[in-house]
């Protein structure tokens, strides 16, 4: 824990000062992001980082390769669905993110099915890319392939948002949007999801 609570002291210190008023506020006023992103959990990817964002701006979802699954109504534990229905319906964002990112280790393990072996609940997981790691099935270079990858897991996620009824009825009454992106680690560049379904470099 030493480095957490150095870190911690470094905020106290730093941050916190600037941003009292604000966390005052949060906290008699409770949350209102206008945002939810859905995100990997990898720690280099950290989406508060990459948007350089205050305090309650960001809803942040978070889980291996950033996967949406599609809606499932019935008993079992739905983490990440169970996030995107309190965002949207309680707290009313009005716009969705599904943040991909390069060097994926999720995405690696959707192409390698051996990096999933030993490691509980992940194969199964990872095995809702089934459909995007079909698109790439045709590209020979395992780095193409890679990136093709983390680029169609963003659009299968977007896919899959727009089947939770919820999502669809904001979508349709135009309270709503939905994007996508991908963060490069190495180069810190980001491209956009068009609406010709496109990834497109910020500049």
């Amino acid at each position: 824990m030493d480095r957490l609570i150095a870190g911690y002291r470094a905020f106290r210190a730093g941050r916190w000062p600037q941003e009292r008023a604000r966390y005052a506020e949060l906290a008699d006023q409770g949350q209102s992001p206008d945002y939810l992103v859905i995100a990997c959990s990898d720690s280099r990817a950290d989406p508060a980082t990459i948007f350089s964002a205050a305090p309650g701006e960001l809803f942040v979802v978070r889980n291996v390769a950033g996967i949406v699954p599609p809606f499932e109504p019935d008993s079992g534990y739905h983490g990440t669905s169970a996030a995107l229905a309190f965002a949207v319906i309680r707290l009313r964002v009005k716009h969705i993110l599904v943040l991909g990112h390069a060097q994926c280790g999720g995405i690696a393990a959707a192409l390698d099915g051996e990096i999933a072996d030993g490691v509980p609940f992940l194969g199964h997981w990872i095995a809702l890319l089934d459909p995007a790691l079909s698109r790439s099935a045709s590209l020979s270079g395992t780095a193409e392939r890679h990136t093709a990858l983390e680029r169609d897991a963003v659009r299968l996620s977007l896919e899959n948002l727009k089947t939770f009824p919820f999502v669809a009825e904001r979508l349709r009454s135009g309270a709503l949007a939905l994007h996508g992106a991908r963060f490069g680690i190495a180069d810190g560049q980001l491209e956009t999801l068009d609406a010709a379904g496109n990834f497109v470099t910020v500049e």
